[in-house]
């Protein structure tokens, strides 16, 4: 039986095989170098979540304050006061909740799109809550935090993927009318309020609504079928939708500025619609919808 060294600068950790170590090796190997009570946190963790994270091949550890344990090889040891009380654990690996996990990794990272990308992906797959991270954000270290704190602003403001963050930026540093973002828009028919949907961007005035399709966020053939009802409602209703891929937010700038213009100006010669836009941050659509009807004189 052959042994060899799993990680470099540990001489107290090997493997009982001659091949290339897999993640889980790489893994347990951290952990048996960090000591006992240790936990994966960071990038690994997130992927031990079944969540993409990106992140080169360095394993963040959790130890105690105190623990005489110094980083070696592509460990990285992490000393806390804020060990994780209940870690998650598969086949003997010990790993971080996720909140944990991602506040880790985001520290970790260096572009802000990967920051966005992780606290998105895993905000929008209802596997963290936004609240949770936030307490991540204030009882970690500030070192590393700046990007996340970004991201976290953005999530807060309802801006739920990096394309919906791609196209409000896009807007913002533009001459374009600045619209609401995110709000709830209702048809009134002189008696009723009918719900139609919720744009990513809309200009009241003009009738228009963007959207970036992010079709990473589409989970399920539900999830698609439910985006395209939401679609033709507002068409119906005599909204102009405009819709903007996520990979063309960027490099065709000036195409879809242009496109904003243009019917934004066409939207302001034909009468404004009968619809109401409930901003993101109005808690009761109910009194929100009476207030407005009544200042029509509807009510």
């Amino acid at each position: 039986l052959e042994f060899r060294r799993v990680l470099f600068r540990s001489p107290g950790v090997y493997a009982a095989d001659t091949g290339t170590s897999t993640p889980e090796q790489r893994e347990m190997a951290a952990l048996l170098h960090a000591g006992p009570g240790s936990v994966i946190t960071g990038a690994a963790a997130v992927r031990r979540h079944n969540l993409t994270c990106a992140g080169l091949g360095e394993i963040d550890v959790l130890v105690r304050a105190g623990v005489r344990v110094q980083s070696a090889g592509f460990t990285r040891v992490q000393h806390t006061n804020r060990m994780p009380a209940r870690p998650w654990s598969t086949r003997g690996i010990r790993f971080a909740p996720l909140p944990r996990a991602v506040a880790d990794a985001a520290r970790g990272m260096k572009h802000f799109e990967d920051v966005q990308a992780l606290v998105c992906e895993a905000i929008q797959r209802g596997r963290c809550q936004v609240e949770e991270l936030i307490a991540e954000l204030n009882a970690g270290p500030s070192a590393g935090a700046r990007l996340f704190r970004a991201a976290l602003a953005e999530i807060t403001t309802d801006i739920r993927s990096v394309a919906e963050g791609d196209l409000k930026q896009l807007i913002d540093k533009s001459d374009v009318d600045k619209p609401l973002y995110n709000p709830r828009l209702y048809l009134f028919d002189g008696d009723t309020f009918t719900f139609l949907g919720m744009p990513d961007a809309w200009w009241q005035r003009a009738g228009v609504a963007a959207e970036a399709d992010s079709l990473q966020y589409h989970l399920s053939a539900k999830d698609y079928a439910d985006t395209l009802a939401r679609h033709n409602r507002m068409e119906a209703a005599g909204i102009h939708m405009l819709h903007f891929l996520p990979r063309s937010i960027k490099p065709e700038r000036r195409q879809i500025l242009a496109s904003l213009r243009n019917a934004i100006a066409a939207g302001t010669v034909r009468p404004e619609l009968p619809i109401v836009a409930v901003p993101g941050e109005e808690p009761d659509d109910g009194a929100y919808l009476k207030a407005q009807a009544g200042s029509l004189g509807y009510a």
